[in-house]
């Protein structure tokens, strides 16, 4: 068991998103559960892989292991289906276009968390983006973005930010690179969730 844990850790992908390159086998939700990395954990795999009758089984192995049950939504199509599902919470892919922040603006709605993902290397305009969201600090892409400062702290008292892995493989479960640049702009990252979830068969 790994004694130094983050604090969060909402960002995570398993084999749940199996047509994503990036995903290897062994992501398993159990090898995560096992290594423990995070106080509060979330699984958010790509809603594409979710739909029909994959979500009941994904939210209820996501549960029984601890996890919060989320997903990652890539637009404002994806964004008409996902509503319909009982998440969460929502990570959110907000391009720089009326649509999609229009999209966010849905998701809100929902009174469920919506975390911006990965907004630099997308293009986002933090700007345009509705204030309700949370801001994500993405491990996997903060270290490409030489003006990653540039791009935050302009909206350092607008947001609520969280800092997220990323994760597709074991060796990704960490949040280095970007707790280091989250301290350089001085983010205080909010806890999405009051405490970590708690499975029902577990607490019996």
């Amino acid at each position: 068991m790994n004694n130094i844990r983050i604090k969060q850790d909402l960002h995570i992908h398993t084999t749940y998103s199996f047509g994503d390159s990036a995903v290897v086998p062994q992501q398993t939700v159990q090898l995560i559960e096992n290594l423990n990395h995070a106080e509060l954990r979330g699984i958010s795999d790509h809603f594409g892989y979710l739909k029909g009758d994959v979500f009941q089984k994904y939210k209820a192995d996501l549960h029984q292991h601890g996890f919060y049950c989320g997903c990652e939504v890539n637009d404002s199509i994806d964004v008409l289906e996902a509503v319909n599902y009982s998440f969460d919470y929502f990570i959110y892919h907000c391009r720089d276009k009326a649509s999609e922040y229009k999209g966010a603006e849905r998701l809100v709605e929902t009174g469920k968390p919506v975390i911006i993902s990965h907004p630099i290397a997308i293009g986002a305009d933090l700007d345009k983006v509705p204030t309700d969201c949370y801001i994500e600090v993405n491990n996997r892409y903060i270290w490409k973005a030489e003006n990653y400062k540039a791009f935050y702290t302009p909206h350092l008292s607008r947001f609520r930010f969280v800092i997220g892995s990323d994760a597709h493989q074991p060796n990704w479960l960490n949040q280095t690179v970007a707790r280091y640049a989250a301290a350089q702009m001085g983010i205080e990252e909010t806890m999405v969730f009051s405490a970590p979830f708690q499975s029902q068969t577990k607490s019996l």
